[in-house]
């Protein structure tokens, strides 16, 4: 199966809010193919961030696609306000939807693509039942709540395990990674099976975001040859 081009999503919970419409024009002119915004409800995860207000300015300030991450225990009750906001990508949490195929369609009849995240624990069979009807599959490799968190080595196989499903089952859904996601880790995590590397504290530490996306990018390029995940080493 061909597979699209990489694609770099820089995430805005390690920007500078305090100078945001800038930051998103840098990571914007340093090649940024979406923005990520981590909305956290301080409940599903320990921390408590953004919401609709916030994506509506975005909205107004970039052309990238919206790639909004609902890290909430209740989603479903969120997402026509996040739809008309003008977010491009809903992704909500197979933990936190009971009904996870009425929410995914809720999610596209808004003209929004529809996204399903795991998390660390949580194991790949979860989202088998509904992959064919998504757009997006998002594996958290850390621990969510938090950005600068180390990359967990065992999500490379989970990766892996994710691309077969995809695959077999003919989904049409990208396959994202986020968490921990560096230039030195970034070849590894695409060999498994990435389409879309999601990375913070990567970018937005550095003094040049657009090398560090062209880093990333670049990594895409040396893992052309398929090689077994178990091999693979990330740096932690």
């Amino acid at each position: 199966m061909n597979r699209p081009p990489i694609r770099i999503a820089p995430s805005i919970l390690s920007a500078d809010f305090a100078r945001l419409a800038d930051e998103i024009a840098r990571v914007e002119q340093g090649g940024a193919d979406l923005l990520h915004i981590d909305v956290m409800d301080g409940h599903f995860v320990p921390n408590l961030t953004v919401g609709p207000p916030i994506v509506e300015a975005l909205r107004k300030v970039t052309k990238l696609p919206l790639d909004v991450h609902l890290m909430m225990t209740n989603p479903d009750a969120f997402i026509a306000e996040f739809a008309a906001a003008g977010a491009d990508y809903l992704t909500v949490h197979v933990e936190t939807c009971p009904h996870l195929h009425r929410t995914v369609e809720s999610i596209k009849e808004r003209g929004v693509k529809a996204g399903v995240s795991l998390n660390p624990a949580t194991p790949i069979s979860f989202v088998e039942e509904i992959v064919r009807d998504t757009d997006l599959v998002l594996i958290m490799s850390v621990n969510p709540g938090f950005g600068g968190q180390r990359f967990i080595p065992s999500s490379l196989q989970k990766i892996t395990q994710a691309r077969r499903l995809i695959e077999r089952m003919k989904s049409p859904a990208v396959l994202e990674v986020d968490g921990g996601v560096k230039p030195d880790n970034a070849g590894p995590i695409i060999q498994a099976g990435a389409d879309i590397l999601v990375s913070g504290s990567a970018i937005f530490s550095a003094d040049d975001y657009g090398a560090v996306i062209a880093a990333l990018r670049a990594a895409g390029q040396s893992a052309s040859l398929p090689r077994n995940p178990q091999t693979m080493s990330v740096h932690r």
